[in-house]
């Protein structure tokens, strides 16, 4: 009978050890843009009364302050909310040197009261987007003023509140849109109520960023950069005109106050 090879069978296998390497913590990134308070993928939550639910140290329960912080988005995108809107419109807007022409078109003091909040939200969103044409301020109101006469809580449908409302007349559905709920916006979100849209500087944010998107679409469909007048008629619907002479009536509207807006130049 042969002998066992004592020797390898002896022999115990050798196991590897392998140490996994640790992942260092992933730095934040830096913020969309100068005037933003918090890195990209997070929102700004400004100071405010906490309650916390009884526990038996405290059975009735207590209030607590928050602190102001920095708070992660749900998408991990780049989201504006109105807090840092605030923030950012109170702090910078005051600086931006390219406003809209400081008249009223006519509305008696009203149309120039926004003049601050349009140059700012114009040249946030001509920088965080970087159109090949930058967007003009005095378009802008000239928008406003055709579409809200510069009355900030007007709803196009007072039985409808899912309907068009604010300064930039921005419906329940566009909300949604802005928001990334469901459409082609990827990125640069705007997240707000619909009753928050009755604040000028949440509406006039909504509706800038709203005509940059409308522009991009139709630069897609048309395969050419879509001009911003183009992207204008977009915006209010002219092909959607009844008639002609409806469709002529809006154009004219806005030409009007936006021909007097350019005369400053």
């Amino acid at each position: 009978m042969p002998k066992k090879n004592t020797k390898s069978s002896s022999k115990k296998t050798k196991v590897r050890k392998t140490h996994k390497r640790k992942e260092l913590p992933k730095e934040p990134l830096p913020p969309v843009h100068a005037w933003r308070i918090c890195p990209y993928g997070e929102h700004w939550v400004r100071k405010h009364p906490l309650q916390i639910p009884p526990s038996k140290t405290y059975p009735e329960g207590h209030t607590v302050t928050r602190r102001e912080h920095c708070a992660r988005n749900p998408s991990g995108l780049d989201q504006l909310y109105p807090e840092e809107m605030g923030e950012m419109a109170n702090q910078h807007f005051s600086e931006v040197k390219n406003k809209p022409c400081p008249i009223d078109l006519g509305f008696k003091g009203n149309g120039d009261q926004y003049d601050e909040l349009i140059a700012g939200w114009v040249q946030y969103w001509n920088d965080i987007l970087n159109p090949d044409e930058p967007l003009d301020p005095n378009l802008v109101k000239a928008l406003i003023a055709s579409e809200s006469k510069f009355i900030p809580t007007i709803l196009a449908n007072q039985k409808n509140s899912d309907s068009a409302r604010g300064l930039t007349q921005i419906t329940n559905d566009t909300r949604k849109l802005l928001g990334g709920f469901h459409g082609d916006l990827k990125d640069h979100l705007i997240t707000v109520t619909k009753e928050e849209l009755n604040d000028p500087n949440v509406n006039i944010c909504a509706g800038v960023r709203w005509l940059f998107e409308k522009r991009r679409l139709i630069t897609n469909s048309l395969k050419r950069p879509s001009s911003w007048i183009e992207t204008v008629w977009e915006y209010k619907s002219v092909k959607q005109a009844k008639t002609k002479k409806d469709a002529d009536k809006i154009r004219k509207i806005f030409n009007d106050f936006y021909e007097d807006l350019q005369k400053c130049k």
